[in-house]
């Protein structure tokens, strides 16, 4: 892990100390604020950004923008990243984004800003995430390190659905368990899992691009690959099997997809955790579960985002 760390570091530094910076916008609503989110997001992986970050503004109507700021390598021609960017822009899956702003950014130190971006972040009683370079500063007595590369795969740790996710994963999570995740991203769930002792995981991603990601953070967490079936796959279609915990950090479509065939991949005392969607959006959520015979064992919130762990039901 150090040595992949160094050889990073020494690349940025032989770099120019500059990036393009390009801003994206899309208009957003508290109804589809985790849509808007996701489409962001992929834009900055297909558009190979180096780092980026979401968030929110008001535009001179007070209107609620969402705005992606990309930075890309230096060493691409402008004319070129814009000509990639605008290909990809041009699919009809983006076309609620615009680009709003392109600039160069120098005489700042791009590694150190990368690097103090991602500190390490307590999350519930038991975990603390961390990226790797952060690896030799004092961890609190009691807390278990998750070390996730920051990269294009969802689930930093850093995000209010993720966290919620964790929390409400920590508080079940038993000696020998098995965890499904669904959607498993940088496989932040089922590593903390495994790290909280579970002894098997299986995760899918519909993404064939994650898994290169999902591995190297395997390793820097000391996973054994053999305790992990790790595929691609479209949430529950083509699985057998009862698992003890369920987890699924992801849209609400595909959360909601996904229940009616959540109970039978439960064993009978397990947990099924959902993430990934907006309080404006748990009363769908919610009214869909209840009828698939699963009932809510405990609700969180964090900021405008929403989770919840569900059993099955009794009746």
């Amino acid at each position: 892990m150090q040595d992949e760390l160094e050889s990073y570091r020494q690349t940025q530094r032989e770099k120019d100390n500059f990036w393009w910076t390009i801003e994206y916008s899309s208009p957003v609503s508290d109804f589809n604020m985790s849509q808007q989110e996701e489409i962001l997001s992929t834009v900055a992986a297909l558009t190979e950004a180096v780092g980026s970050c979401i968030f929110t503004e008001n535009d001179f109507y007070g209107r609620k923008l969402l705005f992606l700021r990309a930075d890309y390598d230096g060493e691409i021609g402008i004319d070129e990243l814009l000509f990639q960017v605008d290909f990809i822009l041009h699919d009809p899956d983006f076309r609620s984004v615009e680009l709003t702003r392109c600039y160069k950014t120098s005489s700042q130190p791009w590694e150190k800003q990368h690097f103090d971006a991602f500190p390490p972040l307590n999350v519930g009683k038991s975990l603390v995430v961390m990226a790797p370079w952060h690896e030799k500063e004092k961890i609190l007595p009691g807390r278990i390190p998750i070390y996730i590369y920051p990269a294009s795969a969802f689930g930093t740790g850093y995000h209010e659905s993720t966290r919620i996710a964790l929390e409400l994963l920590e508080d079940v999570v038993k000696t020998g368990d098995t965890i499904l995740d669904i959607g498993t991203g940088t496989g932040i769930l089922f590593i903390s899992a495994l790290k909280l002792g579970a002894a098997t995981a299986i995760a899918r991603d519909i993404d064939p691009e994650t898994l290169s990601e999902v591995k190297r953070n395997m390793n820097l967490n000391g996973i054994n690959p053999k305790v992990c079936d790790l595929s691609v796959g479209d949430l529950l279609k083509g699985f057998k099997g009862q698992v003890n915990i369920l987890t699924a950090n992801i849209l609400l479509n595909p959360n909601v997809s996904m229940l009616p065939d959540v109970k039978g991949v439960l064993k009978p005392k397990g947990f099924a955790i959902f993430s990934g969607m907006t309080s404006v959006e748990s009363h769908m959520f919610l009214s869909v579960m209840n009828s698939s015979g699963l009932e809510v064992d405990k609700e969180m919130k964090f900021g405008d985002w929403w989770g919840c762990r569900a059993v099955k039901s009794w009746g």
